[in-house]
């Protein structure tokens, strides 16, 4: 297991990197540019390459997260059209930083059509794909159900990836307070979201894994993250995601509150404990 968390960029890339391997964590994400904006960002390149280097020396995995306003599914086309372009600039930062992709939500889309949203999504998905030709792929984030009925089910999550161009270059990231939000999953061991997960091919494009806990039970459709063993998920659901043998290699990521020492490393002492003691169950 690669535990890890979100960290700040706000002394560059290669800190960041350096942030995350102080408290022990052996994955990480980080926002590319400014999380509340699309404008493109010229970014320091030998200051991306310090990180992948520092990184590949210490055999830890990133992932990039897109600014909040990407939304592959927006009525606006305008809108869109800037997404795909930030997009791409993400994609670009990732690269440099030898991140295994970039995190996109699936989208929202509020207008009267329905299946609009849908291919809104693929031909955003499609505009970026037929101009990337990296190794950092955009990854695909389940949503809560919160903003939008989309992107909740692993379906859904299988159709967006085969309808757009250039699949291979599309991979997915799970988000466990999601899920539960979402009511996929009830926080249980041996989960049919899971099981659905594998029959439809998106367990093998798993990229990442988001491990929230949540403060409002299943199927509340609030998107809060709790602390891990501090919301309604439980510590047998964690115990056995953490375990299960197909996620042994896919980093696992805490976008949850800091504790008290303005770091995670409580937390990763926490999965880290639960993993090891399922291992000698």
């Amino acid at each position: 297991m690669r535990a890890g968390c979100h960290v700040s960029t706000r002394g560059g890339y290669a800190q960041a990197a350096k942030a995350a391997a102080s408290i022990g964590a052996e994955s990480f994400q980080y926002f590319p540019k400014n999380p509340r904006s699309l404008v493109v960002k010229p970014f320091d390149e030998r200051d991306a390459k310090r990180c992948a280097s520092f990184c590949e020396e210490r055999g830890i995995v990133s992932i990039a997260h897109s600014p909040y306003p990407t939304n592959i599914a927006a009525e606006d086309p305008e809108h869109r059209a800037r997404t795909v372009v930030s997009l791409l600039n993400d994609l670009d930062i990732a690269e440099a930083c030898g991140s295994l992709g970039v995190v996109v939500h699936f989208g929202v889309y509020k207008g009267p059509n329905p299946l609009e949203g849908y291919q809104n999504a693929v031909i955003t998905l499609s505009a970026v794909t037929s101009q990337w030709n990296g190794k950092a792929k955009l990854l695909i984030e389940n949503q809560a159900g919160e903003h939008t009925f989309m992107g909740t089910t692993m379906e859904e999550l299988a159709q967006i990836r085969q309808l757009s161009k250039d699949p291979h270059k599309i991979g997915f990231c799970i988000d466990t307070c999601h899920l539960f939000a979402s009511g996929v999953w009830d926080g249980g061991p041996d989960a049919v979201w899971l099981k659905r997960a594998g029959e439809l091919h998106v367990l093998e494009h798993v990229a990442a894994i988001h491990l929230n806990d949540s403060v409002y039970p299943t199927g509340a459709k609030r998107d809060r993250h709790a602390a891990i063993g501090k919301g309604f998920i439980g510590e047998r659901g964690f115990k056995w995601l953490l375990r299960h043998p197909e996620l042994a290699e896919i980093p696992f990521v805490l976008e949850t509150p800091a504790g008290e020492d303005g770091t995670h490393r409580g937390e990763l002492e926490l999965i880290r404990t639960w993993d090891g003691e399922n291992k000698r169950d």
